[in-house]
């Protein structure tokens, strides 16, 4: 069978009860998630989902747009929503679940019966003052070094940073011209998750994504800045397998009735 590029990494487990499905920061491609499969209960199949523009996907343009993202990860995940599911998503990625959710339920199509959100402050307070995605090259490297998020070795080193350039604009610009807009919430849990030492995402701003729920919210901070997810891998999975171990029981969130209407 030929690997769906759009989840190289996936590993079928025919007695899944319930799938996790996974999105990475802006510039990280699906490999992040790669051995998540190993650690989580055995019932889950964790699926990370890969960007155009990164790793096995690098000949692709990638996309610069929310809302075309969105479009784009609907249909590539609507064959595979035959199973309950939870969403995953840090720093760009949490903000690309919390959007497929409600496009979902707006398709009226099964949703997540739990989003995680990692890394990213809750959509309605999001200040779009910086436009970094159209820095000159030089203050967006420095930018990006600023980030910690971009190995040091890419940086560095011209050749490659002259091919990761376009996949970081486009990723930032997508991130960066998001304009959010008032929906009714969600009707699934919602978990936030943030690093301590995380300079530009509070606790207050994690704490505000209990607005976007009408089901229950928790909040768990870890060690580690904005890239806690990767110093503290081990502890945010183990977070995760309780949330993941309701999943088994559970029936994704049907979207009955008429579909919400957007407030303005």
């Amino acid at each position: 069978m030929t690997p769906d590029p759009w989840f190289p990494y996936r590993r079928f487990r025919g007695q899944a009860r319930a799938r996790l499905f996974c999105f990475s920061y802006a510039g990280g491609g699906a490999s992040l998630y790669r051995a998540w499969q190993d650690v989580v209960p055995a019932l889950i199949e964790v699926v990370a989902v890969q960007l155009p523009g990164r790793e096995n996907r690098f000949g692709e343009p990638p996309l610069a747009d929310m809302a075309t993202l969105v479009d784009h990860v609907v249909a590539a995940l609507r064959p595979h929503l035959t199973l309950p599911f939870a969403c995953f998503g840090h720093s760009m990625g949490a903000l690309l679940a919390y959007e497929l959710a409600h496009e979902l339920r707006r398709l009226r199509l099964p949703g997540p019966t739990h989003l995680v959100v990692s890394g990213h402050e809750a959509p309605h307070i999001i200040d779009h003052q910086d436009d970094m995605h159209a820095l000159p090259d030089d203050r967006f490297v420095a930018r990006l070094a600023a980030l910690n998020g971009t190995p040091p070795e890419i940086l560095r080193q011209p050749e490659l940073l002259e091919l990761v350039l376009p996949l970081l604009r486009a990723d930032f610009r997508a991130h960066e011209t998001y304009a959010y807009r008032h929906r009714p919430a969600l009707e699934c849990p919602i978990t936030a998750f943030g690093g301590r030492a995380d300079p530009d995402v509070s606790h207050d701003a994690l704490a505000a994504w209990q607005r976007h729920t009408h089901g229950a919210f928790a909040l768990r901070t870890f060690p580690g800045d904005h890239f806690f997810i990767r110093s503290s891998e081990i502890s945010i999975v183990a977070a995760l397998n309780p949330i993941l171990q309701t999943l088994d029981s559970a029936r994704a969130t049907p979207a009955l009735g008429p579909a919400p209407i957007s407030e303005p």
